[in-house]
């Protein structure tokens, strides 16, 4: 018997990165699992490989969230478990934000896990579980990330409220806050030269985030052991919070380092 044996889960931004890895353990967990994406093709194959069950849905779309809460109803009987790890990476100085992007990087990152959170607590009719995966731009500044940052900081917030509204019900509402891991969303950004080295020497504990750093915290305030956790934030991030995050002359420097000594 797993710590979720008999749950319910939904999973959106289940398709790549973190939410692949959430529902694997939630499904040895003893889970039912749903994975939800826009993506058909992406979706099917992650439930096919997680052995869970698909829902076709748009974060940024409130009815589509709605219509997958009620299929979970309609076919499990109940939901335990939410969790949005949705999201994408873009950055632009201040001095060129592009409306186009912006509004989408707000649809997603903010609207968007604001009807996440609605939608799937409405569901939660004996109490549950709803996690935001966050990031630690929200908490430190970043050049160029107003707009990504801004939303999830706003997400953060928001997260706080929903707890309190939703904590008569027995519906418990956290985030899990993110350094920089490895993602095949990010990917582009781990794998440029530095990058991982001025990461790491921002972080106390000396090392590189992974993504079972971030499944292992989701995974405890899903279960019952953070059954009087609500309205936090909690930073999954080898202590980065307490100093700050790399600049690019930092990357710079830091590639020159490494360049060097292996020369």
């Amino acid at each position: 018997m797993g710590a979720l044996a008999g749950k319910v889960a939904a999973i959106v931004g289940g398709s790549g990165g973190f939410g692949v890895g959430i529902a694997q353990r939630f499904r040895a967990e003893g889970a039912e699992v749903w994975l939800g994406a826009r993506d058909p093709k992406r979706l099917d194959a992650a439930a096919s490989e997680c052995g869970a069950q698909s829902f076709v849905c748009d974060l940024t779309r409130s009815a589509e969230l709605r219509a997958f809460a009620e299929r979970i109803l309609e076919a499990s009987g109940r939901l335990d478990i939410a969790v949005n790890s949705a999201g994408f990476e873009d950055n632009s100085p201040f001095a060129t934000l592009d409306p186009e992007r912006t509004e989408q990087m707000v649809a997603v990152q903010f609207t968007g896990a604001l009807y996440f959170i609605q939608h799937m607590a409405n569901a939660m009719r004996a109490g549950g579980s709803v996690i935001t995966i966050g990031s630690l731009t929200a908490t430190l500044t970043a050049d160029g990330y107003a707009a990504y940052a801004g939303a999830k900081a706003g997400v953060n917030h928001a997260t706080r409220i929903a707890a309190a509204e939703y904590g008569p019900q027995g519906v418990r509402v956290n985030l899990v806050s993110a350094t920089l891991v490895e993602t095949p969303m990010t990917a582009h950004i781990t794998n440029a030269p530095g990058v991982r080295e001025a990461f790491i020497a921002e972080t106390p504990l000396g090392r590189f985030g992974t993504i079972a750093d971030i499944v292992n915290a989701v995974a405890w305030l899903a279960s019952d052991e953070a059954a009087f956790v609500t309205g936090q934030n909690l930073l999954v991030d080898g202590g980065a919070s307490l100093r700050r995050l790399p600049r690019p002359d930092d990357f710079v420097r830091a590639a020159r380092e490494a360049a060097e000594k292996t020369s």
